[in-house]
This record gives C-alpha cells, structure tokens and sequence, in this order.
C-alpha cells in the first residue's frame, strides 16, 4: 500500500491497525543522536517539529506513548512532558523490564506494541512487540530485525512519519489537530 512516504507491505499496516501504545528510544530516534556538552557541563540535543506535532496527535488519537531510555536527562524530560508522553522511563540500559511493567500497567499486549530503536539496546525490545520499527540510519542488526524502516532519519522526522503511518492505518489521521511543538 502507498502511504504518505512511501510505499509499504501490507503486513506493516495490518500490524500498524492494531497499535495502543507506541514506544520509543530517545537518542537517534527523537533526535539525531548527537549530544552537544558545554563548558559548564550543561547538555543539549536537538529535537524536530514535526516528531513533536506526531506525538500529540498520536496521543490525542487514543494512543498510548511511552519513552524508555539509556540517558538520563532534564532536557529529556522536559520535552516529554510538553508532549503529554504519559511513560517517561530514563536511565533505564536494560529496557525489556521496564516495557513489562508498561504493558502491566495499562493492560496492553505486546502485539498492539510499536516500539522504534536505532541500536542494539532497543533489540530485545523490538524483538518482543508486534510491530518492530528502526529508523534510516539505524545500526544493520536493528534494520535486520525491523518489520519496518523508516524513510526518514533519527532526529529528522522518523517519529511522525511513525505516527502518521499508525493514525493512516486506522483512520485518525485526517482529523490530527493541534500545534507543532
């Protein structure tokens, strides 16, 4: 089927249909995976628009999102919280606990679970959910194991392009509103 970016297996978007909580990894998936340290230790890290403007639609189609990450930041925490992430997990290296414990607390099953990674930490995730997504430039084991990769890069709109497929798939898109953060 020919979606808004591209074209896509079938498979993907029947999975895609069935989506309640969608899960992502922070570094090289919301942003480019750099980070930026100044002097005075202060941290930065850019974050896009558009994957901003996909979240809160997502959520205010009756999707769940969560975020679990390695890094533990206020940058990080901040942004999450201006999107209305109602999961945010930091410091967390080893992540499939803490997607469990997601699932338990919200009465979802891992098959109506996307989770999006870029790295190896996001393997035994991905490898556990119903529908396993892996931006452009993800490391070639992630893109291996993804039932499905990204047009765009980590960092440059990969999430929205995410969110969009999940709210085109079931029917939500057209009425997404709100204002890009």
């Amino acid at each position: 089927m020919n979606t808004l970016y591209g074209n896509v297996e079938q498979a993907v978007l029947d999975k895609a249909k069935h989506i309640k909580l969608f899960i992502c990894d922070i570094d090289g998936v919301f942003s480019d995976g750099r980070i930026y340290l100044g002097n005075n230790g202060e941290e930065l890290k850019a974050f896009h628009t558009k994957d901003g403007y996909g979240i809160k639609a997502l959520g205010a189609s009756g999707v769940d999102v969560a975020v679990i990450t390695g890094r533990q930041s206020n940058i990080v925490q901040t942004r999450m919280t201006a999107l209305n992430v109602k999961h945010i997990v930091q410091g967390q290296e080893n992540k499939l606990p803490v997607l469990k414990e997601i699932l338990a607390q919200i009465n979802c099953s891992p098959e109506q679970v996307a989770y999006i990674g870029d790295d190896m930490p996001d393997y035994e995730c991905m490898a556990y959910v119903g529908l396993s997504i892996a931006v452009n430039d993800a490391h070639p084991q992630i893109l291996q194991l993804a039932n499905y990769v990204t047009f765009t890069k980590g960092g440059f709109g990969a999430v929205r392009e995410v969110c969009d497929l999940i709210m085109q798939t079931q029917k939500t898109l057209e009425h997404a509103t709100g204002a890009s953060i």
